[in-house]
C-alpha cells in the first residue's frame, strides 16, 4: 500500500469528514489550505485516487460524487499492516512502535488485545 501524499491526504481527510458524496467543487471548497490548489488539480488528484481505489465516485448530474472506499480506520490498519508486513524483523518493528505510543494507547491497546482473546 502506497502511503498518500500530501494533497491526497488533504482531500482524503474531506471525504472521510463528508456525510456523502461529495463533487470536485464541494471538495476544493472544503479544503483549508494557502494557496488553494486550482480546480483541475483537486479533479486530477480526485481521479489518481479513483484509479488507486482509494475512492468510489457515482455521477451527480453532469459531475462525478466522490466517497471513500474505505473508512478511515479501514485505511490507517491496511497501513500499519503494510509496514509489518515489509520489516525483516516483525518483533522489532513491533516493539519501536510500542515504545512511541502513550501509556494510555498502551493501556487501550492491551485492553483491546484481551477482549480479542476471549472466547466468542
Amino acid at each position: 500500500m502506497r502511503r498518500l501524499g500530501e494533497l491526497e491526504a488533504a482531500i482524503m481527510d474531506v471525504l472521510w469528514s463528508a456525510s456523502a458524496p461529495l463533487t470536485v467543487r464541494e471538495v476544493l471548497g472544503a479544503l483549508d489550505r494557502d494557496p488553494e490548489p486550482a480546480y483541475t488539480t483537486v479533479m486530477t488528484v480526485l481521479d489518481n485516487l479513483h484509479r488507486k481505489d482509494n475512492v468510489t465516485r457515482e455521477r451527480v448530474g453532469r459531475a462525478w460524487a466522490y466517497r471513500p472506499a474505505q473508512t478511515r480506520e479501514e485505511f490507517d490498519a491496511e497501513a500499519m499492516a503494510a509496514v509489518l508486513e515489509s520489516s525483516t524483523d516483525r518483533g522489532a518493528t513491533l516493539l519501536r512502535f510500542i515504545g512511541k505510543i502513550s501509556p494510555e494507547e498502551l493501556a487501550r491497546l492491551r485492553e483491546l488485545m484481551d477482549a480479542a482473546e476471549e472466547p466468542r
